[in-house]
């Protein structure tokens, strides 16, 4: 029987309707080809050789899972562990490991395995297993346990017969060429139920330009964009996502200041950078210049610290100091980002009366570096970036946002560390990505991701 016009039409949009109910619906099944411009030589979570980075934890993030998680409020979330508690003082916790969970091996996830992983990350502490828990005492008291629990290199792992390392994550590893490539499944037995993807492949220690070429001719789905490129990538077209600032860029001196004059050198110096120039012009407005350590969105008062130049001021201080010595500013040769700023920090300073030479030398006066956000828990954050400094560990009288607020600004009086920027991370993706999510702090969550049609 033959159909008339309108019944054509009918039918036709009954069939558009359903292949559009279709496509908003998650759909399992591909594989998620990617890139990344770090390139680890191992995938152990607790290997402190590893660079610290949010590339670096999103990768643990997929394999491999911690008792407790963050949410993007900084609220904790049980994972591997269901529940804890502490003993009066803070310096005995228990942790009740979650039922039923097992690892990439079949064998299931007991509180043994979770001391003995915990143990081997943090030789310093007692680590129990207990019939359905594990035991932590700490020699001081320590009511962050769990927050610090929450970063990935606390996350869960063991050894398979073969030798080979693996965790309780969504996907498994298939194939893994240390600094190259590496290759995951997904995990049938999920215990948070199995992804959308059936794969992810990760090419290792592609520059940030090389991805988003690949992202155009369409040889990878997701690219990370540096921040001085986020402004442009979203005009050229792409699809782009960027997280809150997560990475501090800082000065940070070799040493604890000698003398008052040389305080006040380095409070010229200070005073002298541009950082509202350096962000339009070199970042191309991404990115917060900053004076706190801990960007304003965590701590809520990071605006307080003066991040303005003030050259009469920064001229007045130099001219304080009869004799001021030629200063070498290091950083690091692979990072082109921090080659133009620190040349610009140069600049400053020279109109200040300060001369810096910069180098790409592994010793030097005064190092640029970037530091990213440890932990969405506020005083988990300023420990490690105090100590990845190199400088002394901040000191705490309690938690409210005062005691927090005297803790930062006591580092920054010592003139170990001078803030300049909060920088974002950020991501391109291709339209077949779909339900991408990311958290504030760039943590992807590609265990929900599914790849549909391109428009």
């Amino acid at each position: 029987m033959r159909l008339s016009g309108w019944q054509w039409l009918a039918v036709s949009s009954i069939v558009l309707s359903a292949m559009a109910v279709a496509e908003t619906r998650p759909q399992y099944g591909a594989t998620l080809r990617t890139a990344t411009s770090i390139a680890p030589v191992s995938l152990d979570p607790g290997d402190k050789t590893q660079p610290d980075t949010v590339a670096k934890r999103n990768l643990t993030r997929l394999m491999f899972e911690t008792l407790v998680t963050m949410d993007d409020r900084g609220r904790l979330r049980p994972t591997l562990a269901t529940s804890w508690q502490a003993a009066p003082g803070n310096q005995r916790w228990q942790f009740w490991v979650r039922r039923g969970v097992k690892f990439h091996d079949g064998s299931p996830l007991t509180p043994e395995a979770v001391a003995a992983a915990l143990r081997a990350a943090n030789p310093d502490w007692s680590v129990l297993p207990a019939a359905d828990s594990v035991i932590i005492e700490r020699n001081v008291p320590d009511s962050d346990l769990p927050a610090w629990l929450a970063r990935p290199r606390n996350a869960i792992t063991k050894r398979s017969e073969g030798g080979t390392l693996i965790g309780t994550g969504p996907f498994h590893i298939v194939d893994w060429q240390p600094a190259k490539k590496l290759a995951l499944a997904a995990n049938e037995s999920y215990w948070g139920g199995r992804p959308f993807l059936d794969g992810v492949e990760i090419e290792l220690g592609r520059a940030s330009h090389d991805q988003l070429l690949g992202l155009d001719l369409g040889k990878v789905d997701i690219a990370e964009v540096v921040a001085e490129q986020s402004h442009r990538a979203s005009t050229d077209g792409r699809r782009v996502m960027t997280s809150a600032p997560v990475e501090l860029m800082a000065l940070v001196f070799a040493r604890d200041r000698q003398s008052p004059e040389e305080g006040k050198l380095r409070e010229a110096l200070a005073l002298s950078i541009d950082r509202s120039s350096i962000r339009s012009v070199v970042l191309q407005g991404a990115g917060e210049p900053s004076g706190g350590i801990l960007p304003n969105w965590i701590s809520g008062y990071g605006f307080v610290f003066g991040d303005t130049q003030n050259l009469d001021r920064a001229r007045e201080l130099r001219s304080e100091v009869p004799r001021a010595p030629a200063q070498t500013l290091g950083y690091d040769a692979a990072d082109s980002l921090a080659r133009v700023i620190a040349e610009r920090i140069a600049l400053n300073a020279r109109d200040a009366g300060i001369t810096l030479q910069t180098t790409t030398s592994g010793i030097s006066d005064i190092r640029l570096v970037r530091l990213p956000l440890a932990s969405l828990n506020p005083r988990v954050a300023l420990l490690t970036v105090a100590a990845s400094a190199g400088l002394s560990a901040p000191k705490f009288t309690g938690n409210s946002a005062e005691d927090l607020y005297q803790a930062e600004s006591g580092i920054l009086r010592a003139q170990r560390i001078t803030a300049l920027f909060q920088l974002p991370v950020g991501y391109a993706l291709s339209p077949a990505v779909k339900d991408w999510n990311q958290d504030r702090d760039g943590s992807e969550h590609l265990e929900n991701v599914w790849i549909g049609s391109k428009p």
